[in-house]
Order: C-alpha cells, then structure tokens, then sequence
C-alpha cells in the first residue's frame, strides 16, 4: 500500500501543476491599423514554481522572430520594427499579455507566449499559446457631438465650443457645417472641434459634423444635427446732463440713452463758464422695492465751478497789472522844467517854449527842445544862459 500511496500523490500533483501552469488565451484577435491592441496570455501562479523566463514572437508568411524577452537581467525588446510599441505587464503575476500599439497592416501574423518555471527540486517546465492577430482597416463611425456646456442655450459674449467624435481606424478627419435655408450647408472649419471665443447673436443656428477616414472606401459619416441659441445682452441706459453757461446767447440740445443736455445763457457782462455735471451709472428699471437711485443736484458743481472762474479772472488781473507796471518802469519817463521863460521869449522870438512830459503815451523821452541856428555870439550867448536854465528829472 506505501507503494501505490507514494505513486498516487505523484500524479495528483502532476495533474494539479499542469492545471495551475496552463496559459490561458483566445484564438484570434483583430486589431485596429493605427489603434491598439492586447494579445492575452494568463496563468495562475503557484509558489512551488518560479517564472524563469518569458518570450513573444510572432511568425510571418516564411520565419518566426522573436519580439519581446523578459530573464533575470530585464525585458528586451529584440525586433527593431516593434520597439517602442509593445509592453508586457511587470508588477502583475499570472499576466503577461502582450500590447502592441500604433498597430501597422504586417503587425498581421501568428503571435506565441512562451513561459518557463522552476519547480523546488530545480526541474524546468515550458508552456507556450499562440494567437492569430488581423490588423484591419475600420470605416469612421458615426460622429457624436458633444457641447462644452451643459446646455445649447448661452448669452452673447459667452465663450463655448462643440466637439466631434467618431469611432475607427485613424487618422480621421472632421468638418464642421452650418445648415442653411433650402437644405443648403455652409462649411466652417476642418478639425474636430468647433469654437466661439465670444459668442453673438446671429451665431444662432443649427451645426452638424462629418467624419471620413481612409477605410470603408472613404465613406462620410454624418453627425446629427444641434441647434445654437445665443440670447442678446439685456440692455442698460445712461444720463449724462451737463449745463454750460456763457455770454453768446442761448442754447438748449436734449437727447436720450447716453446722450448729453446742453444749455448756453447769458449771465452777466463779464464772460463766466458755468460748468455741471451729472453722470449715473446703468441701472435695472425700478421695481418699486426700497429706495429709488437718487440723482445729484447740479447746484454741487455749479457753485465750485462759479468760485474756481472767479478765482481764476482775480489772478489773470493781478498778472496783467504787475505786467503793466513793470513795463512802466523798464521805459524810464522824464520831466523837462523851463524856468523864466518871458525872459527868453524876450531875448529872442523864436525861440521855441520847452514842453512838459506827462504822459508815456503823448510824449517820447528823447524828446529835446530845439532852436534855429545861429552863428551870431548872441546866440551862443543866449544858448549858453538857457542850457543853465533846463533840467532834466528821471520819473519812475
């Protein structure tokens, strides 16, 4: 009976090592040209038994190569052709599925997993699967939109943007159309998404998107139309009133929503600037509920404006007479006296009467009083006797 016991929990444990190490995956995968796919390849681990090494190839229309080898020392890549597109699970026991990426029209073939374990007592068991993978070409499906909003319904000066999506091999391509009357559609852009940076009004309308890749003989994939609502901005009014006053007459304009009231009048004979001014911000009409906006009174700023023009005509006088009397003083005046002058008139009859200087305006400072010449020595005489006669004063 020890005999036979011994020879039973052997097989027992063949069977169950066999069960526990068998891969596990599926006959034939199709892959997406351009897309991604996953090549399974599972088993269940067991601690009895170590992974000494695992290995992917492929075999193509005469050989087989090998893609992908993972050992003590790392994963490698080993086909030129694969590197950078395919990867195999690292931290999870029991997967070691192959991804092959950006998948081309020769990635086509018959793909092996390949697993070699270690039992305790240092023996080597192999297991191996293959999977037949078909890169094909998938026509575009059709396109969905889909809105950056919740909603279709947005205000003027909104921001917002549709996109398309379709399903299929890439590269796709999108456009974007606007219907128009009589079943007529305008083409906006090429590209998948749509976008307004600030919407207006007349972008209201109804959209729809196509979707064309090269399989499936270039078919055109047509979304389903949505329909864009832009609502217009509520409006707001301002009142400006201004109120000037002036000395040419009189004047009224009156106008509405932002415009300006003028009015000119004459004050009084001294030209004067009244100036007043009253701006109120854009308000909602009044509902009735608390306190009405208050308007400010233009009496505010129609007595500084009346105080600031006064102060201003006070300065430019003071500056004008300060001119004036320095003008005066840089153009010296002088006063010429003549004293005796019946005696002069006597000595001589045509001796011209000297002239007082009393005005700027009347009389020159260089003036001088003159006589005919006379050679006679009673005229140098008489000439001598009225220069001693004469002074002249400096008037400042």
């Amino acid at each position: 009976m020890g005999e036979v016991g011994r020879i039973v929990v052997f097989v027992m444990t063949f069977i169950s090592c066999n069960a526990l190490l068998d891969l596990s995956s599926v006959h034939q995968v199709t892959g997406t040209w351009m897309g991604a796919t996953t090549v399974p390849c599972t088993y269940v681990p067991s601690e009895d038994f170590t992974q000494q090494t695992l290995s992917w190839s492929v075999e193509g229309d005469s050989s087989t190569s090998t893609i992908f080898q993972r050992d003590d020392s790392g994963d490698h890549i080993l086909l030129s052709k694969f590197r950078g597109r395919v990867s195999v699970p690292k931290h999870n026991p029991g997967d070691a599925s192959l991804l092959i990426q950006n998948l081309e029209m020769p990635d086509s073939g018959h793909y092996t997993c390949q697993i070699i374990w270690r039992s305790r007592d240092n023996s080597l068991i192999t297991r191996e699967v293959t999977t037949t993978v078909k890169v094909v070409k998938v026509a575009a499906t059709k396109p969905i939109i889909r809105a950056a909003e919740p909603g279709l319904t947005l205000p003027a000066g909104a921001s917002t943007s549709l996109s398309c999506e379709a399903g299929g091999s890439p590269p796709i391509s999108y456009r974007w159309f606007r219907s128009g009357p009589a079943g007529t559609a305008e083409l906006l852009s090429s590209g998948a998404e749509l976008a307004w940076p600030s919407l207006r009004p007349s972008d209201s309308g109804t959209y729809f998107c196509e979707a064309q890749n090269r399989a499936g003989a270039g078919a055109v994939q047509r979304s389903d139309a949505v329909h864009l609502t832009v609502t217009a901005l509520p409006t707001t009014t301002a009142a400006v009133r201004r109120s000037v006053g002036t000395t040419g007459g009189h004047h009224s304009t009156t106008s509405q929503a932002g415009s300006s009231d003028m009015e000119h009048r004459v004050t009084d004979p001294v030209p004067t600037t009244r100036v007043s001014r009253m701006d109120t911000a854009p308000v909602g009409p009044f509902t009735g509920t608390g306190s009405p906006p208050l308007a400010l009174s233009p009496l505010l700023y129609g007595l500084p404006a009346a105080l600031g023009g006064a102060a201003l005509g006070a300065l430019l006088a003071a500056a004008l007479g300060c001119w004036r009397r320095r003008r005066r003083k840089d153009e010296p005046l002088y006063e010429v006296a003549f004293r005796r002058t019946a005696d002069v008139a006597l000595l001589h009859p045509e001796v011209e009467a000297p002239v007082k200087c009393l005005q700027e305006e009347t009389c020159s400072g260089t003036e001088k009083t003159t006589m005919k010449d006379r050679k006679s020595p009673e005229y140098e005489n008489l000439v001598t006797a009225m220069e001693s006669q004469y002074e002249s004063e400096g008037i400042l």
